[in-house]
């Protein structure tokens, strides 16, 4: 499965770089066991800053960063096969969600409960 790891990136930094550098490290520290486990991990994060970073985007929350951010991680999630969602309250993590629950995907809340390849 292509599973897209979803969890807070700007939720409780207060925009603070470092902080939000910590909560994707979190996200991250997923992907290994998940590919490990025969799936491929995705970050939305992963295809987003580039594209922000490319589109001119100076600050977070710019007009360039919320045309790019979000979208690319629902059209990411038509790709996908399951969500993992990870960490503490995200408005946008949520979305990621819902929008999954209304794609048919699978929701999984642990990497314990994502069966590895046999």
């Amino acid at each position: 499965m292509m599973i897209l790891i979803a969890g807070p990136y700007r939720s409780g930094t207060n925009d603070d770089p470092a902080l939000i550098q910590k909560n994707v490290e979190q996200m991250q520290s997923y992907a290994l066991p998940i590919f490990r486990a025969g799936h491929i991990p995705m970050l939305g994060e992963w295809l987003a800053l580039p594209l922000v970073e490319l589109a001119g985007s100076k600050k977070i929350g710019d007009e360039a960063f919320n045309e790019i951010f979000h979208p690319i991680a629902t059209r990411l999630l038509e790709k996908c096969d399951a969500v993992l969602r990870v960490g503490g309250p995200s408005a946008g993590s949520d979305e990621m969600v819902r929008v999954s629950r209304s794609l048919g995907l699978h929701i999984f809340t642990s990497p314990a409960d994502i069966p590895p390849v046999q």
